[in-house]
């Protein structure tokens, strides 16, 4: 017979062990016995798919995209990718059915080899060519008693006088040449040959000194033959070309050497771009450069450069380039701003048009076909970009299928995967 108090400690012993076992069965029936809902199993996965161009659309069974149209494509869960085959993994290699093919309208060219040429693009400014620029100055002091030039910008020829100036100490001279002939052919008959070397050398003396005042060769026969001084002498230009300065007005005393004109001819003007750092390296002297003025958007001039300035502008970081160039029909007129271009021949490569490249910031990334409807991701390096080309310097061969449009829907469905 036990006592009271076995009693109270044999009882709660007695719980104890009840629960233990209870609790054990459970956890031996849960092991044999796994629940089967969603978040307890392991094995079961309820397949998912989605629209490669509408992401957002997401269906529990395979079909047609309600927006485009296009066949549902499986969705691929990124937590579990450890658990797809390695077929799935392959996100550089995408294949396309017939029907996404056409919806996404991708289209292939041939990889090939051409030869492209830079375009380096440039501003300029007309200038006069300073190697046409002269200046009508008065060889001798006296009055200029009529212009036959009286504004800015008139045309003039050297064959037509530009001025007429009375002086002084020109019709003395006349009247020196005029003695000198009458001497010399009283001396030609002497008969001291001395006598006739010296009439020879006065009328030589007399002509030199005309000269030098700016008297021509045929005005100098006509006083010869006339006998008779002109009390105006003309002044002619050195060139034909435009009257761009006027410093002189009828009526007005000039010094010897005094400058009246200023005259350029325009027949052939400069052009000065502007070229930046990186690009006066592959210009030289002789290159072709085509000019367009807004002025005449329909003309093309052409012209070569004849000089690169051996210094920079530390303002722009610019260097200059002089374009020598002819400008028919007085077209180009200083101070006209122009634009220039010069095409610069590149080594051959491969060229793809610019939609088959996909710049992702720190890589380029064309896809190439390599089976029907397979299509595979490769990293390219780019050259120069002229217009709607680029050339391709590695990553491709020639002869190859480059996708070149259609590219970013084949990127946006690998990145899905």
């Amino acid at each position: 017979m036990t006592s009271p108090l076995n009693k109270k400690i044999l009882i709660p012993l007695l719980l104890l062990l009840l629960a233990v076992a209870a609790v054990g069965c459970w956890f031996l029936w849960q092991k044999q016995h796994p629940l089967k809902n969603g978040a307890g199993s392991a094995t079961e996965i309820r397949q998912l798919y989605t629209c490669s161009m509408h992401p957002s659309v997401i269906r529990d069974h395979p079909g047609l995209c309600p927006i485009c149209g296009m066949e549902l494509i499986k969705k691929i869960d990124h937590t579990r990718e450890e658990a797809l085959p390695a077929s799935a993994k392959m996100v550089d290699r995408l294949s396309l059915s017939p029907a996404q093919r056409v919806m996404a309208n991708v289209a292939t060219v041939s990889a090939r080899q051409e030869s492209l040429n830079k375009e380096v693009n440039a501003v300029g400014l007309v200038q006069y060519d300073q190697s046409r620029q002269t200046k009508v100055t008065a060889w001798i002091a006296g009055r200029l008693d009529k212009l036959y030039v009286t504004s800015v910008g008139s045309l003039v020829s050297k064959e037509s006088p530009v001025a007429e100036i009375y002086s002084p100490d020109l019709i003395a001279a006349e009247q020196e040449y005029l003695l000198a002939i009458k001497s010399r052919e009283q001396l030609k008959n002497s008969p001291f040959t001395s006598l006739a070397q010296n009439g020879e050398g006065l009328v030589a003396s007399a002509k030199q000194r005309l000269l030098l005042f700016g008297v021509k060769e045929s005005q100098i026969a006509t006083l010869e033959k006339t006998g008779r001084s002109d009390i105006r002498i003309p002044i002619y230009t050195p060139q034909s070309g435009v009257v761009i300065e006027k410093m002189v007005q009828q009526g007005q005393y000039v010094n010897m050497g005094e400058a009246l004109f200023n005259i350029a001819d325009l027949s052939v003007v400069w052009v000065e771009i502007e070229l930046y750092e990186n690009e006066f390296a592959t210009i030289h002297l002789g290159q072709q450069v085509e000019i367009r003025s807004r002025s005449f958007p329909d003309k093309l001039f052409t012209g070569k450069i004849s000089l690169i300035y051996p210094f920079l502008d530390p303002k722009t970081r610019t260097i200059k380039a002089r374009v020598e160039m002819a400008n028919p029909g007085l077209k180009l007129k200083p101070d006209m701003f122009v634009n220039a271009t010069i095409r610069i021949p590149l080594s051959p490569a491969i060229v793809l048009p610019v939609t088959a490249v996909m710049d992702t910031g720190k890589r380029q990334v064309v896809w190439v076909e390599s089976t029907p409807g397979t299509f595979v991701s490769r990293d390219v390096q780019v050259g120069e970009r002229m217009h709607d080309k680029v050339q391709i310097l590695s990553g491709i061969a020639v002869g190859e299928k480059v996708a070149v449009s259609g590219g970013y829907l084949i990127d946006s469905e690998s990145q899905l995967r």
